[in-house]
């Protein structure tokens, strides 16, 4: 959802809206996901709390996001930066011709966006959103940072119990490694059936 929003921004005539969803994109791509989610789940909370004592807000003054919450944005706001551009190329990919054909039968920008233009894109960038829900899953292990506990903080939980390091970690990896290949063939599956929907 937040890809598609920066997205549309980004290739709306709005000169506003194209600068807010260029920002946007470009900051969050350019900061490391760890920074993000430090900044996200230490920095802002801190931040509000300073701006309610500042102001005598009782509210801001107990501001708080759980490890769930600020890993949750972090990756959210991470992944909608990579998504958006994704989709963005998909959207500029599709021939301009189909904007006007949509605008020719009487749908607004709006309309022919939903309509024509992202139905086109979506079969075109399948694969790289495939690719980057699958980068998304393996990332969300950089939550452990902020004390959430995934897969990798349950492996290093193990590790240090056992002081047995290899197959706890090994178990992680392996786990990682069946979700990325159910994934990957969901993913091929859904690219057939949309061939053959094509073809059909």
């Amino acid at each position: 959802i937040i890809g598609m929003i920066f997205a549309l921004m980004n290739v709306s005539r709005n000169r506003v809206l194209n600068l807010i969803g260029t920002v946007y994109v470009d900051a969050v791509r350019g900061v490391p996901l760890i920074v993000l989610a430090f900044f996200i789940y230490f920095g802002v909370p801190s931040g509000i709390q300073q701006l309610g004592k500042s102001f005598d807000i009782a509210a801001f003054q107990q501001f708080r996001l759980t490890a769930l919450q600020g890993g949750t944005i972090a990756l959210a706001m991470n992944c909608g930066a990579y998504m958006a551009e994704i989709i963005r190329a998909g959207i500029q990919s599709v021939d301009k011709g189909q904007i006007e054909a949509g605008r020719s039968l009487g749908f607004n920008y709006v309309q022919t966006m939903v309509h024509f233009i992202v139905p086109q894109a979506f079969k075109a960038i399948l694969p790289s959103l495939a690719n980057e829900f699958i980068s998304l899953l393996k990332e969300s292990s950089v939550a452990f940072a902020i004390g959430l506990g995934d897969l990798t903080f349950g492996g290093n939980l193990i590790r240090s119990t056992t002081y047995s390091p290899f197959l706890p970690l090994l178990a992680v990896a392996v786990i990682y490694l069946i979700l990325v290949m159910i994934l990957s063939k969901l993913v091929s599956l859904l690219e057939r059936r949309l061939a053959k929907s094509d073809r059909g």
